[in-house]
């Protein structure tokens, strides 16, 4: 029996993503900066930003247009290569 195949994502689209790294006071800022870079669209009203119960962690929700796979792979390097983000979902 194979593998099933994952669905395919029609672009565009509306994407979501969660962003988790160590709590800073420009580690929001720097989220911003880099998925705005990949993705102009980005609306304030599409953020919210939560710490976690100890204050260690911020995690960051987004919601943006998504054009196709290379933006969100490169989206997806460039704030996993920054050290400062420990997961993207």
């Amino acid at each position: 029996m194979s593998e099933p195949t994952p669905p395919k994502i029609e672009f565009p689209c509306e994407y979501f993503i969660k962003v988790i790294g160590d709590a800073a006071p420009d580690f929001q800022d720097f989220v911003f900066a880099v998925v705005r870079s990949h993705a102009p669209d980005l609306k304030p009203e599409n953020i919210s930003v939560k710490d976690s119960s100890g204050g260690r962690f911020t995690s960051i929700h987004l919601s943006f247009i998504a054009t196709g796979e290379p933006q969100l792979q490169a989206l997806f390097v460039e704030l996993k290569a920054s050290g400062r983000v420990h997961m993207v979902l």
